[in-house]
């Protein structure tokens, strides 16, 4: 035999010896084990035997196998022949098992609407707001929800969907409802929401006076945090409606630094050569004149002073070359068209607020913008400083009326954003007080504070626009001068209340006063909700309607001083005393007379 035949014949042998083993094993059960001879009748037997049984548990496996799939394959066609959610799936926890679409669907919507907030209550330390469902056209995709659940065991392969169904009847599934909002109108209550929290960060700012270059410091504060503010709203909105959750929400803020003053963007910002006024014919252009300005110091000293300490504000001194041909000078030819005005008036009795309204007019009279260039109050206006000429007069503050260096200018403010809004132009960023105005109806003010909100528009036109400024005779002008377009726009402004916010009256104690006596500190006003539309008319038809805001305004509580101070009961002396004792008995005796 040769090597290979018996390596074949070792196999064999070594395997027929394993199925020795195996039998002798199971009969001996753990007794001394019993040699059989493969070549007796007893082995052969055992032999046999032992390849039946294997046969039967593979049969039986497969039988077993067979049925299952059977069973399997029954719950999915099951489940793509019926109308109803399989078992086990819930949306936002409500159970839809064994429902149907439009079933579902109702039982939603019911519960949405048994419990649904329709006012979110806002508040941060003193700062109170709201926020109403349909500010945010707030639509639950309910039906998007119950499609995702019916297709739940139904969106596969069979035996994807058979796991699917198993699986969800034990460990349950469930589908979160989606919101759809106005993204626009979120930004908008955000950005106002943001710029009126107390302590909020100050970010540096910078203006030009005469011929100095004045940086304010910025400050750290907070600042809202916006993504999660966001999601407990759109969360708040969409996500109550297993019962009727809390309507008070915590606004979400981080702690901010501010950023650190970058004093080369500033010198790009500002730096300019001297430019003369002039006008190209045809095509008509109009070539504005601007003043050269520059760093009179070098930007290393100019950083040394910036690196100096922690300081509230820097200055630097600028060198400005004025143009020798101004706008003025080419005459009413630059600017023959009256695109916009509008008018507001004010108490020309009350000498500190019409100072204040004057100086701020005349910053911003003569300014000159080209097409595409943006305008920002705060760095035309400049600071409000005493050093400046700013009074002190009423300003809106601490949850009322008080007195504040350069109070009223936001009047200025507010009849430049009407007469921007008429002339057709982009708002870049604006707000709304904090309470009503007096002189411009809710909807249509625009609020500045120095360092933090400022009032910020673009010309958009094709052609340069001039702002003309008048304060004079209780009466505050600002006109918006250029050259007419070819397709030139009828401006429509629309501005109502859509809701009314009553005043709460608050009493303090006084003891200034006697018990009994009331003082008001502070008048009550009512708080509001207002819209303002942009309407657009060519030849008389209405083009575009475009909504431009939607403000709240809070109400300005009514305030009460109740007087604790109590009055002394006056003592009678005596001769006080006798007359009316004598008085008494005259009085008996003339009785007894008469009777």
């Amino acid at each position: 035999m040769d090597d290979n035949s018996k390596k074949i014949i070792n196999n064999n042998e070594s395997q027929e010896t394993k199925v020795i083993r195996t039998i002798n094993e199971s009969m001996l059960k753990g007794s001394k084990k019993k040699t059989i001879n493969k070549n007796t009748q007893e082995y052969v037997d055992k032999l046999v035997e032992t390849r039946k049984r294997n046969f039967k548990i593979i049969v039986t496996i497969i039988i077993v196998l067979f049925i299952l799939i059977i069973l399997l394959a029954g719950f999915a066609l099951k489940a793509s022949l019926s109308s109803k959610i399989i078992n086990g799936v819930s949306i936002n926890g409500i159970d839809v098992s064994g429902l149907t679409i439009k079933e579902a669907e109702n039982k939603i919507n019911n519960q949405i609407e048994k419990t649904k907030v329709n006012e979110l209550k806002l508040e941060y330390k003193d700062f109170r707001t709201t926020i109403e469902r349909k500010d945010l056209d707030i639509n639950i995709k309910v039906e998007d929800a119950v499609k995702q659940a019916y297709n739940v065991g139904r969106s596969n392969n069979i035996i994807y969907n058979n796991f699917k169904i198993i699986m969800t009847g034990i460990k349950k599934e469930t589908i979160k409802l989606n919101v759809e909002y106005n993204q626009e109108m979120l930004s908008t209550i955000m950005d106002s929401i943001s710029n009126e929290l107390p302590g909020i960060v100050r970010e540096y700012t910078y203006c030009i006076e005469e011929d100095d270059l004045i940086i304010t410091n910025g400050k750290k504060g907070i600042k809202l945090d916006e993504t999660t503010f966001k999601n407990i709203i759109l969360d708040r909105f969409a996500d109550n409606i297993k019962n009727k959750n809390e309507n008070k929400i915590a606004i979400p803020v981080i702690n901010k630094e501010p950023d650190i003053i970058d004093l080369e963007k500033i010198y790009e910002e500002i730096h300019s050569e001297p430019q003369n006024a002039y006008i190209i014919e045809e095509p008509l252009e109009i070539v504005v004149d601007k003043d050269g300005v520059d760093f009179k110091i070098s930007m290393e000293e100019a950083q040394k002073i910036i690196d100096g300490g922690e300081k509230d504000e820097y200055i630097i001194p600028l060198k400005i070359t004025k143009a020798k041909t101004t706008v003025k000078d080419l005459g009413t030819k630059a600017f023959p068209d009256k695109l916009s005005k509008f008018t507001t008036k004010y108490d020309a009795s009350n000498r500190n607020r019409s100072t204040n309204l004057e100086l701020a007019a005349s910053k911003i009279d003569g300014t000159v913008l080209l097409p595409g260039e943006e305008f920002s109050y705060n760095k035309v206006v400049g600071k409000r400083t005493i050093e400046n000429g700013y009074k002190e007069a009423a300003i809106y503050a601490g949850g009322g009326v008080q007195d504040g260096l350069g109070g009223g200018i936001c009047q200025i403010s507010s009849t430049l954003y009407n007469a921007v809004l008429l002339a057709n132009l982009e708002i870049i960023e604006r707000r709304n007080h904090t309470y009503t105005t007096s002189y411009c109806e809710a909807g249509r003010d625009a609020t500045v504070v120095y360092g933090v909100q400022d009032f910020k528009f673009k010309n958009t036109r094709e052609y340069p626009i001039k702002l003309n400024a008048k304060v004079k005779n209780g009466v505050a002008t600002i006109n918006i001068m250029g050259i007419k377009q070819k397709k030139e726009y009828t401006v429509k402004i629309r501005a109502y209340r859509t809701k009314s916010i009553p005043f709460k009256t608050e009493k303090i104690d006084d003891d200034s006063l006697y018990e009994g006596e009331e003082v008001v500190k502070q008048r009550g006003t009512n708080g509001c909700k207002a819209v303002c539309y942009r309407d657009l008319y060519l030849k008389g038809k209405k083009i575009s309607s475009e909504l431009l805001s939607t403000d709240t305004y809070s109400a300005m509580k009514r305030i009460l001083k109740i007087g604790t101070k109590k009055k002394k009961k006056k003592e009678p002396n005596v001769n006080e005393t006798n007359e009316i004792t004598n008085s008494i008995d005259d009085s008996q005796n003339l009785t007894n007379s008469t009777e």
